[in-house]
């Protein structure tokens, strides 16, 4: 009888062992996404050269890297729709070289190469904020040697409108590592809408800091994001009109449930209260 009960005793000992042991843990996954958190891509980057990595398209890499998409594409031989792989190298920055102390004719062609590529690139990158802010920029000579772009050179929106209802808790800032949008606090789920119409370039969860981002292209000039949103309802390529629902908001990546809200102008962060309507 004893030893029966010390069987008992025994394979109870054992059951509550087992029981108690853990198991490996599965990769951590957000919910909406299918990216695992410890693999996310930081949100900046600062290298004069990239590995694309799966999931990322031309747009989402220029967003990081503070670059209108169109001067990266140029570097890397690249046209639209600016297909990319995983493992490509992109060339981010161009590597500035010294001039040759050659002389004769080709001194003379790097001075003139020089100022032709100075011109260029003045005619690429807004000069002053009222570009920026979509001011008319018809007072500006065009070079005879310049090739002048298809479209106007500073292309507006006609309207902009609120990408969410909610309280204003957060505001633009120029600091080098200050806000570089507006935060939009509300309830999950509230509708994010589209700021004007154009196309979506991006909808994923790949960028770390940003949760599910939604990016949309405008025009060549200007993008705007849609960061830490609850669910993502468009996709990429699909077009979108101002004021459609492309998102529920939530808190993805943050520590409330709200919206953040960016306007890129040319790659660079703007102030996205100079565009939309005074409430």
């Amino acid at each position: 009888m004893l030893s029966r009960n010390l069987l008992i005793i025994l394979l109870l000992l054992s059951v509550l062992a087992g029981c108690s042991a853990r198991n490996t843990p599965a990769p951590v996954v957000e919910s909406n996404s299918t990216v695992a958190v410890g693999s996310k891509v930081k949100a900046e980057i600062k290298s004069d050269s990239y590995r694309v990595k799966k999931g990322e398209t031309l747009y989402s890499i220029a967003f990081r890297a503070n670059s209108d998409v169109r001067s990266i594409a140029l570097l890397n031989n690249l046209s639209p729709p600016y297909r990319i792989f995983p493992g490509q190298i992109l060339q981010i920055n161009k590597k500035l070289t010294k001039a040759s102390s050659g002389k004769g004719s080709s001194q003379t062609s790097t001075k003139s190469s020089g100022t032709t590529s100075q011109k260029s690139h003045n005619k690429a990158i807004a000069t002053d904020k009222k570009a920026e802010y979509g001011d008319k920029t018809s007072g500006q000579k065009a070079h005879k040697n310049v090739p002048q772009p298809a479209k106007p050179f500073s292309q507006k929106i006609r309207r902009w409108q609120w990408p969410a209802k909610g309280k204003l808790v957060a505001t633009f800032s120029t600091a080098p590592k200050g806000n570089k949008g507006i935060d939009i606090a509300g309830r999950r789920g509230d509708s994010v809408k589209a700021a004007a119409d154009g196309t979506v370039v991006y909808a994923g969860s790949a960028l770390r800091g940003y949760g599910n981002l939604v990016i949309i292209k405008h025009n060549d000039d200007y993008l705007s994001a849609y960061a830490h949103n609850d669910q993502i309802l468009v996709k990429e390529q699909q077009s979108v009109k101002s004021g459609d629902v492309i998102a529920k908001m939530g808190d993805s990546d943050a520590k409330r449930v709200m919206l953040h809200f960016e306007v890129r102008f040319r790659g660079k962060s703007v102030n996205p209260l100079k565009y939309l309507p005074k409430k």
